[in-house]
């Protein structure tokens, strides 16, 4: 990273204890409707006032009914007041009878909310296929008792679970005009996660003053470099977002590209999103392990992320990961098949500070000191092609005998 961008990045504190309700004027809540056996599975994101809104969707070409009703507020008049969120029913291949449901939340949640319907989005992930209960999410619409406690944020964070095995949240702030700009995170994810969208659901809230148009264009460039370099099972799934809303309460000046403070403003978006993306990633379903890739030294940034994306998302890596196995012959492999134009005799790779390849050539690396390292909880994987400029990242897990046991019965 150069002096300058590290210099941007070393402006952005990470807040502890925060969460979605720390930026100025958001409120959130959680309650189980009986959607799910236990645990919360309706929860609600709220803006005091309508927040300029953007979102990335999967690029599945099926995509579930919440989506297009989000996509058709957001596109109204580029802003959210409020957010639904069920978990346990994807609202996904229901035909006409799903968008209705879709459409009777959006509703009933400007309803109790007193906001347009226009200014409300609706998001669903669960098992695909299966009607709404609807019985069991209008009747708990209004049991949405919202605040933005530390206790508010977990029982929303709770009400997006599926088979997640911990809440994902993440909370930065950054200094612009003078004005301290909070953004806040929440996410769900754990399996079908592969990049271009998985079966994930993340919400940013952010009290920076910055509309719609320019909001879309820095999401979208953070999410190809966090969100879109995940990867658990190599599956997109029919429903998932990541919706950011900024509701202006901080009181800096409008950003945009000229705004002297874009910079660190991108850099706070970033920070938040790559955060999370790590979270989703290390929680894939029956994970031990978070993997991160790092190639350098590629034709461009973005072969650099095909690269690095190609290594975690092979399945004889993961597997090796798991059975600490340094098996640099995967990761070549892996390489190799990118589709990324490589020169095969210039190759560096590594795990840790273990090198394994220079220029190609096998070095004398010891097995047991490889197979320890391989213990750890997380585990770097470092290539350099030597043959560019370009850097990117991604993240993985590695494969386990639960990522069978937990698939194999997801329904029952």
């Amino acid at each position: 990273m150069s002096g300058e961008n590290q210099t941007v990045k070393n402006k952005v504190t990470y807040v502890k204890k925060g969460s979605l309700v720390t930026p100025n004027g958001f409120k959130v809540a959680g309650v189980h409707s009986g959607v799910k056996r236990q645990r919360n599975d309706l929860g609600v994101v709220y803006s005091e006032r309508p927040a300029h809104a953007a979102a990335v969707y999967t690029l599945s070409q099926i995509q579930a009914a919440p989506l297009k009703v989000t996509k058709e507020s957001i596109q109204t008049d580029e802003k959210i007041q409020a957010v639904i969120v069920n978990s346990g029913n994807a609202n996904a291949c229901t035909g006409e009878k799903g968008e209705q449901d879709a459409y009777t939340m959006r509703a009933m949640t400007a309803e109790v909310f007193s906001t347009d319907p226009h200014h409300v989005a609706v998001a669903s992930t669960g098992i695909i296929g299966l009607e709404m209960p609807m019985n069991k999410i209008t009747t708990h619409i209004d049991q949405l008792m919202i605040g933005n406690t530390a206790d508010h944020a977990a029982q929303f964070g709770e009400s997006i679970l599926t088979t997640d095995t911990f809440s994902k949240s993440a909370c930065y702030q950054a200094e612009i005009d003078g004005k301290t700009i909070s953004m806040g995170a929440a996410a769900k994810g754990s399996g079908m996660i592969e990049p271009n969208m998985g079966t994930m659901l993340a919400f940013l809230t952010t009290d920076a003053a910055i509309e719609g148009p320019f909001l879309q264009t820095a999401l979208k460039e953070v999410v190809d470099e966090t969100f879109n370099c995940i990867t658990v099972d190599g599956d997109t799934s029919t429903n998932d977002m990541v919706l950011v809303l900024a509701n202006e309460a901080a009181g800096n000046d409008l950003l945009t590209p000229a705004h002297p403070d874009w910079n660190v403003f991108m850099s706070l978006l970033k920070t938040t999103c790559e955060d999370i993306a790590k979270q989703i990633a290390q929680d894939g379903e029956g994970a031990t392990k978070l993997i991160e890739v790092t190639v350098n030294g590629a034709p461009s940034d973005e072969d650099a992320r095909k690269v690095a994306k190609s290594i975690v998302g092979s399945s004889l890596v993961k597997t090796a990961v798991f059975g600490t196995d340094a098996n640099w012959g995967r990761i070549i492999a892996a390489i190799g098949y990118s589709g990324v134009e490589i020169n095969p005799n210039t190759i560096d790779t590594a795990i840790g500070p273990i090198e394994l390849l220079k220029n190609s050539q096998p070095t004398n690396f010891t097995e047991e000191e490889a197979t320890t390292y391989l213990e750890e909880d997380t585990i770097y994987i470092d290539v350099n092609l030597n043959i560019g400029e370009g850097v990117g990242k991604a993240w993985g897990c590695d494969l386990t005998y639960d990522y069978v046991r937990i698939n194999a019965s997801y329904r029952s």
